[in-house]
C-alpha cells in the first residue's frame, strides 16, 4: 500500500561559482508525474543518496568555507514571517547564523506578510524582479497562487531562486526549476500522524478537520492525514472547517464542531495558528476533546506541556535554515550536483506521553540556532 510505504520510508528521515541562471534538470524535461495535480512528488524527483549526505551535512555543526565571497551575497526574502507561527522567522534566523558560523558574508532584504497575503506577495515580486539580488527566498502564501510570480523569478538573469515550505514540484517548469526547495515534507508528517492516532486511539472514532488555505499544503497535512486514516480504519469525519491558517477561524470552527457534533473525539489543525485557536475553544467549552497541532513550534510545545495539546508532528526546526544556507555554499563553490532538488527536515512526534528529558533534548537540537521557547518578535 502506497501510504504504509511512505511511513516505511519517511521513518528514515532521522536524525565560488559565479551565480548563473536557474538549475536545470534534464532528468525533468520528459519525465511524467504519477499524479494528476500537475506535480511531482519530493520523491520522484530527489535522490536519497544526495539527499542522505545533504542532510547529514545539515545535521553537523557548519565548516568554515576556505574562500568565501569577499563582497556580501545579496539575499532577498519573500515569506508570510508575520503568521502567529515562528517556522518562517526561525528559518531566516538559523539561516543567517549559519552563514555567519561558515564565514559567509551576507546582506539580506526581507519582504514580509501574512500567510494570506497572495497580492502583497504579488507585488513584492515585481519590486525584486526590478532589483539585484543573488538569491531569492521565496515562501509563497501557497504555490499553486504565487507560481507565475515564482517562474518570473527563476527566468530572471544572475539570480537563485529557493523555495520554502514545499516539496511538490511544478510539472509545468519542466527542467527549469528553482535552486531547491527546502522544507519538511507536510505529506510525510501526515502520514506520521496518523499512524500515532491509530496506535493510541486505535481504529474505531470520530474526528473533525480545521483545514488551512486551499492548495498544496493543505491537500498533503489535512487531506493525506484524513485520506490515510480513513482508509485504515474506520474513523469518521464529522465535519471539515476552513480554517484559512488562521487563529481566529482555528477559534470559530471548533466552537462550531463542539456545538454540532459532540461526539467529536480529536480535532486536526493543519497549522499552530489554528491549533491555538481550536485549544481557546476547547477550554472555554470545558471540553476533553483532543487537539492536534502541526509542526512542534514554540507555542506548541509550551500548550504540550500545560497538557492543552494531545499531540503535534514535531519539525527539528531550525534543519530548513540550516539547509538554506548549505544550498547557496554549495552553488557558490560550484557543487549544485551536491544539492537535492527537494530537501526535507525531520519529524517526530511529540505528546502528553513523551517524556520531558525526550522533548527537551529535541527541543534543543531543534532550535540549535534560534533559541529554545517562544520567539521574541
Amino acid at each position: 500500500m502506497r501510504t504504509k510505504t511512505l511511513i516505511a520510508s519517511v521513518a528514515g528521515l532521522a536524525l565560488c561559482a559565479t551565480v548563473a541562471d536557474a538549475r536545470d534538470v534534464p532528468a525533468l524535461a520528459d519525465m511524467k508525474g504519477s499524479g494528476e495535480d500537475g506535480y511531482w512528488e519530493y520523491y520522484e524527483v530527489t535522490d536519497e543518496g544526495t539527499l542522505a549526505a545533504f542532510q547529514e551535512i545539515v545535521g553537523k555543526p557548519g565548516e568554515t568555507m576556505a574562500n568565501p565571497p569577499a563582497e556580501p551575497v545579496t539575499i532577498a526574502f519573500i515569506y508570510p514571517s508575520q503568521d502567529v507561527s515562528d517556522f518562517w522567522l526561525r528559518n531566516y534566523q538559523a539561516m543567517m547564523k549559519r552563514l555567519e558560523e561558515m564565514g559567509i558574508p551576507a546582506k539580506d532584504t526581507q519582504f514580509a506578510s501574512d500567510v494570506g497575503d497572495h497580492m502583497i506577495q504579488a507585488t513584492y515580486t515585481d519590486q525584486v524582479e526590478q532589483e539585484d539580488f543573488d538569491y531569492v527566498v521565496f515562501g509563497p502564501t501557497e504555490l499553486k497562487v504565487q507560481q507565475d510570480n515564482i517562474k518570473r523569478l527563476i527566468d530572471k538573469p544572475d539570480t537563485e531562486v529557493i523555495v520554502w515550505n514545499f516539496t511538490v514540484v511544478p510539472q509545468a517548469w519542466g527542467s527549469t526549476q528553482p535552486l531547491a526547495y527546502l522544507s519538511f515534507s507536510h505529506l510525510a508528517g501526515a502520514l506520521i500522524m496518523c499512524d500515532y492516532v491509530l496506535k493510541k486511539l486505535g481504529t474505531e472514532g470520530t474526528m473533525a478537520l480545521v483545514r488551512g488555505i486551499p492548495g498544496a499544503i493543505d491537500d498533503q497535512r489535512s487531506g493525506g492525514f484524513k485520506d490515510c486514516v480513513t482508509s485504515q480504519s474506520n474513523w469518521q469525519v464529522a465535519y471539515e472547517h476552513v480554517g484559512m491558517f488562521e487563529r481566529e477561524r482555528g477559534y470559530t470552527g471548533t466552537q462550531q464542531i463542539l456545538q454540532a457534533y459532540p461526539e467529536v473525539e480529536l480535532i486536526h489543525n493543519a497549522n499552530t495558528a489554528m491549533a491555538m485557536g481550536s485549544i481557546s475553544a476547547v477550554q472555554e467549552a470545558g471540553s476533553d476533546v483532543k487537539v492536534t497541532a502541526w509542526g512542534g513550534t514554540g507555542d506548541e510545545l509550551e500548550a504540550l506541556r500545560h497538557g492543552e495539546l494531545w499531540a503535534t508532528p514535531m519539525r527539528m526546526s531550525d534543519d530548513v535554515g540550516v539547509a538554506t544556507a548549505e544550498v547557496v555554499r554549495a552553488h557558490l563553490e560550484g557543487r549544485t550536483d551536491d544539492i537535492p532538488l527537494v530537501s526535507l527536515g525531520r519529524i517526530t512526534i511529540v505528546s502528553g506521553e513523551t517524556g520531558a528529558d525526550v522533548v527537551d533534548a529535541m527541543e534543543r537540537e531543534a532550535f540549535r540556532y534560534t533559541g529554545i521557547g517562544t520567539l521574541e518578535r
